[in-house]
């Protein structure tokens, strides 16, 4: 698992006062990079890179300014190049405030060409790979 901090800023916020469902896909997506960089060694970054090819996000309570949120994310089922990451949003009070599955496809840089999802990779997000 990882986490990390996210501080919704007035931009952030859209007409209904709560954090725009347009910002949780971006929030997604700097957890999961911020997670890939901070896991994978050098070699798996230079041979790899992630393609996203679906978002499923639960919003369960707003999110609103002034809050610091933690967002915990963790993979699981990694199948052929294909692998399902979590993201859970939390607020200061520890509410769920959205919950998402991402599917995430591994590619190869050299053949720009999806890769099976290596145990060594996969093992740096399964709790079991």
């Amino acid at each position: 698992m990882f986490s990390m901090a996210f501080h919704p800023v007035p931009d952030d916020i859209d007409e209904n006062g709560h954090v725009n469902n347009a910002v949780y896909v971006n929030w997604l997506q700097i957890i999961a990079t911020a997670h890939w960089r901070a896991v994978a060694t050098a070699d798996m970054q230079a041979r790899y890179f992630w393609i996203i090819q679906r978002h499923e996000i639960d919003y369960r309570r707003p999110c609103h300014l002034g809050e610091t949120l933690t967002a915990t994310t963790w993979g699981e089922n990694p199948r052929g190049a294909r692998f399902d990451r979590c993201t859970r949003i939390t607020g200061p009070d520890n509410s769920i405030r959205a919950e998402s599955r991402t599917i995430w496809a591994l590619m190869d840089r050299t053949s720009n060409r999806p890769a099976r999802v290596p145990p060594q990779v996969a093992a740096l997000f399964t709790m079991t790979a």
